[in-house]
C-alpha cells in the first residue's frame, strides 16, 4: 500500500487564496511597523537553550522543542521573539545609550499539549522598543497594536492594559511563600473568584490587603476602574503603577485611540519577564489573543546589557482566523494570464511571455498536450 504523507499534529500546509491572503496582511502591518520607524531583524529559528531557559522566564521547558548539535550542546526551536530579539540587541547594539526600535517576522514553535487543540507553529509580527522606559513608549506601543488591527480591517476589537507592578507590590505587603503566590497569580489570571477567597482567607495577611486581592478578579473595565485601583491600597509602589496607566491613557487620547483599550488588574501573564504595563487585543472569532505585549525591564540585563524595554507580538495566524469569521475578506493575489503553446510557436509564445511580464503582468506558460 502507497504510504499516504500528512503534517504532524500542531502544523498545517497553507495554500492558494490563504497563503496570499497572509502575505498580504503580513504587508499591511509591516507598514505600520516601518511608519513608526521600526527597523526590520531577523533572528535564527533555532538558539541555545540559555536564551530561553526558566531564569529568563519564558515558555516552560517542557513545551520546547529541544535537540543537539554536533558539539553536545542543547539547542532550541524559538518559542517566543522576545528573548532572541533581546539577545541579538545585546550582541550588535547599545541600548544602554540610545532608544532601539526593531521589528520582526517569522514562525514560532510551542509543544503545547495536543487536547488543546493550538497550533505549535504559528506565524508572529512584532516590534521591540530598548532603551526607553517612558510612558510615552507604552503609549506609542499600545498605539501600533491599534493601527496594526485597523489597518488589518477589523472593526470591533479592544485591547486590554494590565499592570503586573501592582500586583506584585501587593505581593511584598503579603509576604506569600513562592507556590502560594504562583496559585494565587495563577487564579486570579483565571478569573477564579472563589479559588482567590479560600486562598486569600486561608493566610494571615491584613484585612485590607485581602480586600484588594480579592478585588483583583473583578477589577477591569474603562478608565474610571483607575480610580477603584487606586483607592484599594496605600502602597506607594502600587499607587505609582496607576499613576503610570492614567499617563499613558492621557497621551493615548492624543491618538484619539482610547475608545479601543480596557483596563485590567486581573491580568497576569505567565511570562515572568514582564514587569509594567502588559496587554492583549481580543475580537470575535477566535479564543485566544491576537496581540501580547508588555513591559520587561529586567530581561536584557540576562545577557548583559540592562536596558528598559517594551514589545507587542502578532499572532498573524489567530488574527488571519478572526477575520475570516468576521467576513471580512482580503484581497487576493491576482491570478496569472495563461499562455498555451506547442512545440512549433515555443518561440513566440516565449517571448510573448516576457513582454507581458516587463508590463507587469504574471504569466504561466503551459505545454499544450499533444496527441499520441
Amino acid at each position: 500500500m502507497q504510504r499516504i504523507f500528512h503534517t504532524p499534529e500542531g502544523v498545517r500546509d497553507i495554500y492558494n487564496g490563504e497563503c496570499s491572503q497572509k502575505h498580504h496582511l503580513q504587508t499591511e502591518i509591516r507598514k505600520v511597523f516601518d511608519s513608526y520607524g521600526y527597523e526590520e531583524i531577523e533572528t535564527p529559528s533555532f538558539e541555545y537553550f540559555e536564551v530561553f531557559s526558566r531564569e529568563v522566564g519564558t515558555i516552560p521547558s517542557k513545551d520546547l522543542y529541544k535537540f543537539f548539535d554536533r558539539e553536545g550542546n542543547t539547542l532550541v526551536l524559538r518559542p517566543d521573539f522576545t528573548p532572541s530579539v533581546s539577545r541579538a540587541c545585546a550582541t550588535y547594539f547599545n541600548p544602554e545609550h540610545q532608544v532601539i526600535t526593531l521589528s520582526y517576522t517569522g514562525n514560532t514553535f510551542i509543544n503545547n499539549s495536543s487536547y488543546q487543540g493550538r497550533l505549535k507553529e504559528t506565524t508572529q509580527m512584532g516590534v521591540e522598543r530598548i532603551g526607553d522606559d517612558s510612558a510615552e513608549a507604552d503609549a506609542e506601543l499600545l498605539a501600533m497594536t491599534v493601527e496594526c488591527l485597523l489597518k488589518a480591517g477589523l472593526k470591533e476589537f479592544q485591547v486590554s492594559v494590565g499592570q503586573v507592578d501592582y500586583f506584585k507590590s501587593l505581593l511584598q505587603d503579603a509576604n506569600l511563600d513562592i507556590e502560594e503566590e504562583e496559585n494565587l497569580r495563577s487564579l486570579i489570571s483565571q478569573k477564579n473568584y472563589f479559588g482567590v477567597e479560600d486562598l486569600v482567607r486561608s493566610q494571615n495577611i491584613p484585612e485590607s490587603l485581602e480586600k484588594a486581592f480579592l478585588e483583583l478578579p473583578h477589577l477591569f473595565g474603562s478608565s474610571e476602574i483607575l480610580q477603584k485601583a487606586r483607592s484599594l491600597t496605600d502602597n506607594i509602589c502600587a499607587i505609582k503603577a496607576v499613576e503610570r496607566l492614567e499617563e499613558i491613557y492621557e497621551i493615548l487620547k492624543i491618538y484619539g485611540y482610547e475608545k479601543y483599550v480596557s483596563f485590567d488588574f486581573g491580568m497576569l501573564s505567565k511570562f515572568q519577564y514582564y514587569t509594567g504595563i502588559i496587554f492583549q487585543a481580543y475580537t470575535y472569532g477566535t479564543g485566544e489573543p491576537v496581540v501580547k505585549g508588555g513591559r520587561y525591564n529586567n530581561l536584557l540585563k540576562h545577557f548583559g546589557k540592562p536596558a528598559a524595554s517594551i514589545g507587542f507580538g502578532i499572532t498573524v495566524d489567530n488574527l488571519l482566523m478572526a477575520l475570516s469569521r468576521q467576513k471580512i475578506s482580503l484581497p487576493e493575489k491576482k491570478a496569472p494570464v495563461i499562455l498555451t503553446y506547442t512545440e512549433a510557436n515555443r518561440r513566440e509564445a516565449i517571448l510573448e511571455a516576457q513582454k507581458l511580464r516587463s508590463e507587469g503582468t504574471a504569466v504561466a506558460l503551459r505545454r499544450e498536450k499533444e496527441d499520441c
